[in-house]
């Protein structure tokens, strides 16, 4: 047994060696067959000999038998987000307002890439991985400890024996590798992920180990957490304790004193970047002495230290090679843009939208043409406009179709529309499905667009209301669909039942009726069948629907197959009641206001909404001059932008929670 042992010894010691090498210096020692040989040599041994095969063994990268679901945690310590800027001047605002805090120091500060990926807190005791939280709410996280030990490059045993080595960074798909995936995705006929940072998240959530096993995710770590028998001063002295103990950190850091400095790091970043393995987005700002971050603290969101500048959304041009149409669900021609694939903001971009027709006609954009394309954070990319300096005369006008993509239906206009007219078209149908399916509509778990593609092509879904004719026996037919999949399907069917009356209003995707409207309607008249009896007069006395809206309500309840669809969703025990919220038009601090809710927030946007709404408030898309507040969350983007532009008050999380509160 002593040689087993003794072995097993060298085995690990070896392997961990040469995951270091390969994985984290990019410095393989052997080649893969060799490895590949010591690497079965340790799980014949471990197999021969269970009580061999410990936690920390590179074995156990494999993963283990799945969780029913993942255990919240609190963290040592609260785990918070970072202001963000897009704006130089706000950056130089940023070091004056810390120098003054601070007067009569030195400051220095440290640039580090920005990485978007998933945060995440390892954490080691006596040189042992022990466990990885996801951030969560900055209070507690998940523990995906299980599913961070997948990760090759995250050493289970570091080179300290600090009784606690707690160290914060980001999980992410490395560039490469997420392209190979969403090829393989898309060859398999499944959804393809919009980017590596939903690549990183939708792997890190799955309860089988195993599965994230097969993924090659990455991590680095940049951040300190709960520390305890570690000695360091700075942030210059954690970045190299951090790598040398054995952990991957960022490629490349900068240091600077002045203004000027940190600016030029900053542009040095910027073109960088581009070689490093994982997306970013920008560059955080850090002061790099510890004490003096002691001194300034933080803010009920984010620490006063640090800033994250956010780099512009990234422009390309590359080549219009043809023209595909989309079909809605309102049967409204959508033109999409075949490109050739060019890189942009670290994804392969081979499509993007071109909105309309009347947008290709004021842009003169032609077939052949060389494009400028743009793409902001996760919105589709963009045809800005044509180069028409490199035309060469063989450019063609793009022409509309003359029937509809998916049915051959004689196609119509509608203003600057273009529309299909059959409504028993399958795209549309497809469409209108997953509109009610939706999270913002009835919110039916595990109706995602891939399963509705399935259920309209085998001709188990017509229309919303043969969502709940499904059975275990009819799903069972479909591709890929097992047993537990089935049933989970049908319990969020038939929780969508009880949903409130303007989910269903919503859902039922009424031209011109967004949530807004629908939560006016569902309050004012409090059941669907008083909408039905409605007349335009009826509805105009709602503030929210005017002339256009109440048109098309009308004419959507005195269509013969629309009553019939309301007859079956009836039949079926879906909701018609409004439940009973009380909207206070008076007499709380969000009463009459108006909000913009952006960037991540620590919980699910519909809950604030509803907060809003419930208190008699409003919530719009877009930040103008008639905004009242901007609620910003973590990551947030151009809407944040727009209301600094436009001075309109900026919340947090926490001073939106006080505002609230009666």
């Amino acid at each position: 047994m002593s040689q087993a042992s003794n072995r097993h010894r060298e085995l690990v010691k070896e392997i961990r060696k040469l995951d270091q090498a390969y994985y984290q210096e990019a410095q393989p020692l052997i080649s893969d067959q060799e490895y590949d040989q010591l690497y079965r040599e340790l799980l014949d041994l471990e197999a021969a000999h269970p009580d061999l095969r410990t936690p920390d063994s590179p074995s156990q990268r494999v993963g283990g038998e799945p969780l029913s679901h993942f255990t919240s945690v609190p963290h040592a310590l609260p785990m918070q987000s970072l202001d963000n800027t897009y704006s130089a001047s706000e950056l130089e605002s940023f070091v004056d307002r810390i120098q003054k805090s601070l007067e009569g120091e030195k400051l220095g500060f440290v640039i580090e890439p920005k990485i978007d990926g998933v945060a995440v807190s390892v954490r080691y005791e006596h040189g042992k991985f022990i466990q990885g939280l996801t951030r969560g709410d900055g209070q507690k996280g998940d523990d995906i400890t299980a599913n961070l030990r997948t990760i090759k490059n995250l050493p289970l045993e570091i080179k300290s024996k600090a009784p606690v080595l707690e160290v914060r960074g980001e999980v992410y798909y490395p560039q490469a590798a997420f392209d190979k995936l969403n090829r393989q995705r898309e060859a398999a006929g499944e959804a393809t992920f919009a980017n590596p940072r939903n690549a990183a998240a939708g792997t890190l959530k799955q309860l089988d180990s195993r599965l994230v096993a097969k993924r090659p995710l990455s991590i680095v770590l940049y951040g300190p957490g709960e520390l305890r028998g570690v000695e360091c001063a700075t942030q210059q002295e954690w970045l190299e304790l951090v790598a040398k103990i054995g952990l991957p950190v960022p490629e490349r850091t900068w240091f600077c004193e002045t203004k000027a400095e940190l600016l030029n790091a900053i542009e040095d970043l910027d073109q960088a970047r581009k070689g490093f393995s994982y997306a970013t987005d920008g560059a955080v700002v850090k002061l790099n002495e510890w004490r003096l971050r002691n001194a300034l603290g933080a803010t009920s969101k984010a620490p006063r230290w640090a800033i994250a500048y956010k780099y512009s959304a990234e422009k390309a041009v590359t080549t219009l090679d043809n023209v595909s149409f989309q079909v809605g669900r309102t049967g409204v021609i959508t033109p999409v843009a075949e490109l050739k694939p060019v890189l942009l903001a670290g994804t392969t971009v081979a499509r993007a939208t071109l909105h309309n027709f009347e947008e290709i006609k004021r842009k003169d954009i032609r077939l052949g043409d060389h494009v400028t394309i743009e793409k902001a954070g996760e919105i589709i990319p963009a045809v800005l406009g044509a180069v028409t300096e490199a035309r060469t005369g063989a450019e063609k006008v793009i022409e509309p179709p003359k029937a509809c993509p998916a049915c051959e239906t004689e196609l119509g206009w509608d203003g600057i529309f273009l529309r299909c007219p059959n409504p028993s078209c399958p795209a549309q149908t497809q469409r209108k499905i997953q509109h009610f399916a939706q999270r913002g509509a009835m919110d039916i778990d595990g109706m995602g667009e891939a399963l509705v593609e399935q259920l309209v092509e085998a001709g188990l879904a017509k229309d919303p209301a043969d969502l709940y004719q499904l059975t275990e026996e009819k799903l069972l037919t479909l591709e890929r669909m097992a047993e537990k999949s089935a049933r989970n399907v049908l319990a969020g069917i038939e929780a969508s039942k009880q949903a409130d009356l303007w989910r269903l209003i919503f859902g039922l995707g009424i031209l011109h009726v967004g949530a807004g409207s629908a939560r006016a309607l569902a309050n004012h008249f409090g059941s669907l069948e008083e909408i039905e009896k409605a007349t335009e007069e009826d509805l105009l006395k709602i503030r929210d629907v005017g002339d256009v809206v109440a048109q098309s309500i009308v004419t959507w309840f005195a269509r013969e197959e629309n009553r019939e669809l309301l007859h079956r969703l009836r039949t079926a025990g879906v909701n018609t009641k409004a439940q009973q919220v009380a909207v206070r038009a008076d007499g709380t601090n969000l009463a009459g206001k108006t909000f913009v809710l952006t960037g991540t927030l620590s919980e699910p946007r519909e809950n604030v909404k509803e907060r809003i709404l419930a208190a008699g408030g409003k919530v719009s898309g877009s930040v103008s001059k008639k905004t009242n507040y901007v609620v910003a969350g973590e990551n947030a983007g151009s809407k944040l932008e727009d209301a600094q532009r436009l001075g309109v008050t900026v919340l947090t999380e926490a001073e939106f929670a006080e505002l609230a509160k009666d």
